[in-house]
């Protein structure tokens, strides 16, 4: 091969790329740019956009080491911008001033963001840089998010196509993740059709098509069964900053309890998670003349209330939701806690962290048990979510299984105006299209709401109003194809193309090995 061939195949195969510090930006601009694609923006192809920008970068990066800072700064974004929310909460209510409030949101996002950038440094270093291992990945990183220390299961790109009706009905069988996988494909496909490479496009295009088929064909994995429930949910608008104060939890019982007078006589009045901001034991006269009032109307009441459970010299302490019925009551244990907000976690290793030592003596909650039997009441046997871990879809799918309809009762107080709590019904809605049945919502502040069966908000609050959402919700039977096998086929099909990529990729690399090419000095190994 003469030096002008061997010049010319050079410059044919080198690609011009970005300098990283320009890639990191770029990067850092779409992440930060995916949360428009959710509530309460609802602009849904910024959830194609935003994964497509990541892609190219991720396919000019030179090697793995700039392929992670891709990652992070992406993650960096989305998390920074996405979970801005959080800052409400540190700020006001946490006492802490906003320039550290604001670093520790900058913490939050660099270390969420590592998902992105594990993630990025994997496509580099072992696949074939295709979409279909890039989809399988994002797949996997999103799944990680919920179960890896304990789990932030927020922000994932199938959120985005809860609304889209044309699309969403395959949330039935795949569950969120299933559409995170179609939208990311899509979006590396349409780069490689643009770099005339038009295979994966057609498998994209395809099961898309399957897609828009189950969806507007409307398949009714459930049904009614022909009963409804009249329900009563109750918006006390307690203000966050004095609901905890010392003497405020009469006083905010006695909001509840003067909103429920109208409503007594309905088959289940419903207050949010904490209405009553004291322990059982030490609200049990309270507890015990509502509940005798609503037997005598022949309602059920369900409230959520802290819970202390002495047994064997041991005392654990609960978030829960407490049933009291004429024929039964009961109590559901909130099973996903919330991370140095309802428990400390990591032990006491704490302890060695400078001015951390002793934040064991805390008192933290208690985990409930996964396998809780649904509450019953008034014949109807529901499933509850207590506000954070309705974000987690396995959680709510198995407390989903044989309940007539599902209910969520939260205190998004803590988040004022942000988007935070217009992201968590959007979360709530999935769960409906996800296991089938019609979701009630409680909240303190908003968004009360009441969930159909597809995902659509039928009826709700405004946010910040003292008020009462009153409503019929039909009881459904039935298991959806997510109910039965949860997110396990999409997270396999997932693990198996990524497998698929790193084989070819080997493949690819051992044949680039052996071929050989003349030279004036005879044969060589390229």
């Amino acid at each position: 091969m003469t030096k002008a061939a061997t010049s010319f195949r050079a410059k044919a195969t080198t690609h011009r790329t970005l300098p990283l510090g320009i890639a990191c930006l770029l990067a850092l601009f779409a992440g930060a740019i995916f949360s428009l694609a959710l509530a309460p923006y609802y602009l849904f192809p910024i959830a194609i956009i935003s994964p497509m920008i990541l892609y190219v970068l991720l396919l000019g990066a030179k090697n793995p080491r700039q392929a992670f800072w891709l990652g992070e700064s992406y993650g960096f974004g989305v998390w920074a911008v996405g979970a801005f929310w959080l800052y409400h909460s540190i700020h006001n209510y946490g006492g802490v001033p906003a320039w550290a409030a604001v670093m520790l949101i900058g913490v939050m996002a660099l270390i969420m963001g590592l998902f992105h950038a594990v993630m990025a440094w994997v496509f580099a270093r072992f696949t074939a840089r295709q979409p279909l291992a890039f989809a399988g990945l994002w797949v996997v990183q999103e799944w990680a998010k919920t179960w890896l220390l304990t789990g932030f299961p927020w922000l994932f790109v199938g959120y985005a196509f809860t609304d889209v009706s044309w699309l969403n009905g395959i949330a039935a069988v795949t569950g969120v993740f299933g559409l995170s996988f179609l939208a990311v494909l899509l979006a590396a496909a349409l780069v490689e059709l643009l770099r005339r490479k038009a295979g994966y496009f057609a498998i994209a295009m395809s099961l898309w098509m399957v897609t828009l088929s189950i969806s507007l064909i409307g398949f009714a994995w459930t049904k009614p069964t022909g009963q409804t429930t009249r329900v009563s949910l109750i918006q006390g608008n307690i203000p966050q900053d004095l609901k905890w104060q010392e003497g405020a939890g009469i006083q905010t019982l006695g909001i509840y309890a003067g909103l429920s007078q109208s409503e007594w006589g309905r088959d289940i009045v419903i207050w949010p998670e904490a209405a009553i901001p004291m322990f059982q034991d030490e609200a049990q006269a309270q507890i015990d003349a509502i509940a005798k009032q609503a037997a005598q109307a022949d309602s059920a009441w369900m409230t959520g209330i802290l819970y202390r459970d002495s047994q064997d010299g041991t005392t654990q302490l609960y978030n829960s939701v407490l049933l009291t019925d004429q024929a039964t009551s009961g109590i559901y244990h909130k099973q996903q806690l919330v991370p140095f907000g309802e428990y400390i976690p990591m032990g006491g290793l704490l302890d060695v962290l400078p001015g951390l030592e002793g934040m064991q003596g805390l008192a933290s909650l208690s985990r409930g048990d996964a396998h809780q039997s649904p509450l019953s009441a008034k014949d109807q046997r529901v499933g509850v979510a207590i506000c954070y871990e309705v974000a987690y879809p396995d959680t709510t799918r198995r407390n989903a299984i044989g309940t007539d309809f599902l209910l969520t009762v939260s205190n998004d107080a803590w988040f004022g105006t942000s988007a935070g709590p217009m992201q968590h019904l959007q979360m709530v809605q999935m769960r409906s299209l996800e296991t089938g049945r019609y979701f009630v919502r409680a909240t303190n502040n908003g968004v009360t709401a009441i969930i159909n069966d597809k995902g659509q908000v039928i009826s709700s609050l405004p946010q910040f109003e003292r008020a009462v959402l009153r409503g019929d919700v039909p009881s459904m039977t039935g298991k959806t194809p997510f109910m039965i096998f949860g997110h396990y086929p999409v997270l396999v099909i997932s693990i198996f193309l990524i497998l698929l990529s790193i084989l070819a990729n080997r493949m690819n690399n051992t044949s680039a090995k052996k071929e050989k090419y003349y030279t004036a000095k005879g044969v060589a190994d390229r």
